[in-house]
């Protein structure tokens, strides 16, 4: 980079900094280090202008932690659309809450496991015929449950 360019790119910043403005907290890089789907844009525009967005979801929590979390931020001022603040419960539900498979409803698992409805039912018939599910091989072991989609999972599930 010439000296040129970064005088050019430190004026901007410093400019930038002065006007109190953010930098673009949708960018495509920003986007592509959280999972794809709803409420991602949401996460990323109101879980950014007080805090990074990797510190919001360093740790996985409950669904009720989110929504404690949600309804703090929103109480010290963070902003969003009625909308944007359900997708980012939905997106936190689906992406960053733990996954309490002998618990769970049918629809909890269809979301926070990435199943279908019917793989979901399945999980939860296994669960209610033959007891709860104490492994990891139990969850994959139920017809329908891809192994791949477990495994990036892992560490959210809890028995």
């Amino acid at each position: 980079m010439t000296s040129r360019a970064v005088i050019i790119s430190v004026a901007v910043g410093a400019f930038t900094t002065l006007l109190g403005a953010q930098p673009p907290a949708q960018d495509e890089a920003a986007k592509s280090r959280f999972p794809p789907g709803p409420g991602r844009d949401a996460f990323l525009k109101v879980c950014t202008d007080c805090h990074g967005a990797e510190s919001a979801v360093a740790s996985f929590m409950t669904k009720e932690e989110w929504r404690k979390t949600l309804d703090t931020m929103a109480n010290n001022g963070a902003s969003g659309t009625d909308e944007e603040w359900n997708l980012l419960q939905a997106y936190l539900d689906k992406n960053y809450s733990f996954i309490f498979v002998n618990k769970a409803t049918a629809t909890d698992l269809a979301s926070t496991l990435d199943v279908t409805a019917d793989v979901a039912e399945a999980i939860v018939k296994r669960r209610t015929d033959k007891g709860n599910f104490t492994s990891i091989d139990d969850l994959k072991a139920v017809p329908g449950v891809v192994s791949a989609a477990v495994d990036a999972r892992k560490e959210r599930i809890i028995f």
